[in-house]
């Protein structure tokens, strides 16, 4: 893997969460985005295209794709499959965490307490995606649990909009956020290209 889990997620402070529901679609976002400044790009396995628009927007020149919503060992390896160069899940547990740390590929687990921490720096991970962010307890919550947990970095996804991601992006502990107002729905390549310039212009 060229990019280790640190690059993929300082690469810029937001990182475009994608539904893709047309593939034909897909390699267009992603030049929009990746023009704008926003290279790294999660195409989360929701639709029955994700797998192969990842395979298209991997043909975008610098853009750097991963797979979201993996939940399963299954669903990994079709991601790595389709040259997922980075995997985020929802949540964490065993199977799935020692199956992409034994695949070597940087994975961001979804993690929401304690606990969930716990679990993945038991298996020597230390770079979380904390979801889903807003519906958790927002930035009280997240404040609270990196506490404990100083040695950890996170990149909140859930609820997080354009207007309070500077928020979220002050915290010293918070090295992305994760977000899919960068890419709404219907919006043109254009729009898509203006909304991750000024993405990407936010200060961490």
């Amino acid at each position: 893997m060229l990019h280790s889990l640190k690059d993929v997620m300082q690469t810029a402070p937001v990182i475009p969460v994608l539904v893709v529901d047309d593939v034909g679609h897909a390699r267009e976002v992603a030049e929009a985005l990746v023009e704008g400044g926003l290279k790294v790009l999660e195409v989360t396995l929701r639709t029955d295209g994700a797998l192969a628009a990842i395979k298209r927007m991997n043909l975008v020149p610098g853009a750097i794709v991963g797979a979201g919503t993996v939940t399963n060992k299954e669903q990994l390896s079709q991601a790595l499959d389709a040259g997922s160069e980075f995997i985020v899940s929802p949540g964490l547990t065993e199977s799935l965490g020692a199956a992409a740390i034994k695949a070597g590929v940087p994975f961001l687990p979804g993690v929401a307490n304690a606990g969930d921490i716990m679990r993945g720096m038991d298996m020597g991970l230390t770079r979380f995606k904390f979801f889903p962010a807003m519906a958790n307890g927002g930035i009280p919550a997240l404040k609270a649990l990196a506490a404990p947990f100083f040695q950890c970095r996170f990149c909140p996804t859930g609820g997080i909009t354009e207007a309070n991601a500077p928020d979220w992006l002050a915290l010293p502990f918070v090295d992305c956020v994760g977000g899919s107002w960068v890419a709404p729905k219907g919006a043109s390549p254009d729009e898509m290209a203006a909304l991750a310039r000024a993405a990407s212009g936010l200060a961490r």
